[in-house]
């Protein structure tokens, strides 16, 4: 459904980022993937490329931040025409450097692992597998192949992906534990788990019937702050976009958080201001302000 972006969120937005410093060094700013920086259905605005390019041949450290795993990260960094640079995945869970000449043992050709951290999801998977028996599980591993419970609907997952009894998915290895149930609603999704009473993990369910179980105090904005403090940027020069659960916490503890503005009001309340949806280039609309 087209959202309608008005002359009152544009005067909100534009409040919101008045206290941000224009294109450059001194500015961080971190991106959702899905729903944000290309739509749903993967597409890639031309007016959203040129944005980010401008920025980045300025000198703006602009950062991936995304639920994916690393294959599907890289996708979309060779979709934008970005062989370089620093992005944020499995919902913060996996912090690497893109490189076009790194080829380390074990890792995707083109990224250098920087930080990781793991959990072990058995009891997770136990209660998913007890409670919501048609689910599809898959674990994500910090580096090699993911393991997942049944092929997943064509198209949702990228890289290898091994299928094996739910008994042996879980591992200390693990950076994401995901649920998809493609016979329920997210709403339904969301009952299930909140009746489960999972403790000890992060958990946000997608768009659709997709749920991303990760270790407990981890998220976009945990991986990000480490980032921040290493390139010694103001929290107040930190720009956050996204459109989902998984991204509240970073628009939560960005100087300036924007979510776009198809996202549902519990990511609206915690940003500080909406801009147009993905299908009218909300993030073009943000980042051409500081420009």
């Amino acid at each position: 459904m087209k959202v309608e972006f008005t002359a009152d969120d544009s005067a909100r937005l534009r409040d919101a980022m008045s206290s941000l410093p224009g294109a450059g060094p001194e500015l961080m700013v971190a991106l959702d993937l899905d729903g944000t920086t290309i739509g749903h259905d993967t597409s890639l605005s031309p007016r959203v490329a040129e944005a980010i390019h401008a920025h980045l041949n300025m000198g703006t450290h602009v950062i991936m931040a995304t639920g994916r795993g690393v294959d599907g990260m890289m996708l979309v960094a060779e979709q934008l025409e970005m062989p370089d640079g620093l992005s944020v995945c499995a919902n913060g869970a996996l912090t690497f450097k893109r490189d076009k000449q790194a080829n380390e043992p074990g890792l995707n050709p083109g990224t250098r692992l920087l930080d990781y951290v793991t959990f072990n999801p058995a009891a997770e998977i136990e209660a998913v597998a007890t409670h919501i028996p048609d689910a599809l599980l898959a674990v994500e591993p910090a580096w090699g192949p993911r393991r997942v419970s049944a092929e997943f609907p064509p198209g949702e997952l990228t890289g290898q992906s091994i299928v094996t009894p739910i008994d042996s998915l879980a591992s200390d290895d693990a950076t994401r534990l995901t649920v998809r149930a493609p016979h329920l609603s997210p709403e339904e999704l969301q009952d299930r788990i909140d009746n489960l009473g999972l403790n000890g993990v992060e958990y946000a369910i997608g768009w659709t019937a997709w749920l991303d179980i990760s270790p407990e105090g981890v998220s976009k904005a945990t991986a990000l702050e480490k980032l921040r403090m290493e390139h010694s940027i103001s929290l107040s020069s930190v720009l956050t976009v996204g459109d989902g659960d998984n991204d509240i916490g970073m628009l939560e503890w960005a100087g300036t958080g924007i979510s776009m503005g198809d996202a549902t009001p519990k990511v609206h309340r915690a940003a500080n201001a909406r801009t147009a949806s993905v299908e009218d280039d909300g993030l073009a609309v943000v980042l051409e302000r500081l420009l």
